[in-house]
């Protein structure tokens, strides 16, 4: 057994949840060189592979019978530039704040509607993670892969990843075959505000800012984040637990005309995407727990772990709201984070 492999290691400090699981074996990727030699020792005996970025979108219902993979692969480039244009390059493993923040300090914008999202750049693709406005696929360019069937490494443009609400090609037609080692980024020298989702824009009147820089929305935006969502430090979620679901402009008309204060925005043409957290909250969910199981009090669209609820009871719970909201709305919301095994 290669030495950067361990066996039977606690994964509480690798899931945002805190969920207390062990996985049979570990391993943190930190070099290109250890592939072959990780990735070998899964084909010789015959394991599942996990990979893990920042395991803030998990929920890890038992013990991992697996080689648990963490990616470590680190790196910040910038490119090149041309008029205006900056093409900026990370490792998988970046921590994706912190490497939006690098870009802020760079004096290059593009990436501060997205800032406080947990997890890692590798990670971001996987459901093309977006906030306020922006997604994934409004800034990046292409991404590089290491086929795990093959061994082979294959970039990814943007319209290959087949980017969706929170979806992308990687989770629903190639899920856990290929590992990301970097992605591409096209940035901006000159800032080009995003301001118009999330209230934003009042934010920034109310603290004063009529010209906001991108690092001053970064700021706000980590205020806002920090207001509203629970840091996984203090107690264990993974964010959003469901997707805003999207119905039709016909369905969405009827829902008003029951539900006046119904929350939606426009989707694309002939949709309507509704505010889970409103379709939740108006049942009365919010801050209520079942055992260690709970929902955020001060955010219905977040589960959480008070303490000692394991991966089966957060999923027993986001069922039961499911089939509250299915009961009363007639509309099905869809589970974010990925559960394993």
């Amino acid at each position: 057994m290669p030495s950067l492999i361990q066996e039977n290691v606690s994964l509480k400090a690798f899931n945002s949840f805190g969920f207390d699981v062990t996985a049979r074996y570990f391993t943190e990727l930190t070099s290109m060189d250890q592939i072959e030699s990780v990735l070998g020792f899964a084909r010789n005996n015959r394991l599942a592979l996990l990979v893990i970025g920042g395991g803030s979108n998990l929920v890890l219902t038992d013990d991992i019978d697996a080689l648990v993979l963490v990616n470590r692969l680190c790196e910040r480039e910038i490119i090149a530039e041309q008029d205006g244009v900056v093409r900026v390059q990370a490792g998988a493993g970046e921590n994706w704040h912190d490497f939006v923040r690098w870009t802020l300090e760079q004096g290059l914008s593009g990436l501060e509607n997205l800032s406080l999202i947990p997890g890692t750049v590798g990670a971001a693709p996987m459901q093309n993670i977006g906030a306020y406005g922006v997604e994934l696929k409004d800034v990046m360019l292409s991404l590089e892969a290491y086929d795990i069937e093959t061994g082979e490494i294959k970039v990814f443009s943007c319209d290959q990843c087949g980017f969706g609400y929170r979806d992308s090609v990687f989770k629903n037609r190639y899920p856990g075959r290929y590992l990301v080692l970097s992605v591409l980024f096209s940035l901006q020298a000159e800032y080009q505000p995003v301001l118009h989702y999330g209230g934003i824009a009042d934010e920034l009147a109310a603290a004063g800012i009529e010209t906001p820089t991108a690092l001053q929305v970064s700021d706000l935006i980590c205020e806002v984040r920090c207001r509203k969502l629970p840091q996984p430090e203090a107690i264990g979620n993974a964010g959003s637990f469901f997707k805003n679901p999207v119905i039709s402009n016909a369905e969405a008309e009827q829902l008003k005309q029951r539900f006046s204060g119904l929350v939606s925005f426009s989707d694309k043409p002939g949709f309507t995407k509704l505010a889970a957290g409103w379709l939740i909250d108006q049942l009365g969910w919010k801050g209520r727990r079942q055992g260690d199981a709970g929902v955020y009090d001060k955010q219905a669209l977040v589960l959480v772990n008070h303490g000692t609820a394991t991966g089966s009871d957060i999923l027993e719970l986001a069922g039961a709201i499911q089939a509250d909201v299915y009961s009363h709305y007639g509309v099905m919301l869809e589970i974010e984070p990925r559960s394993y095994p």
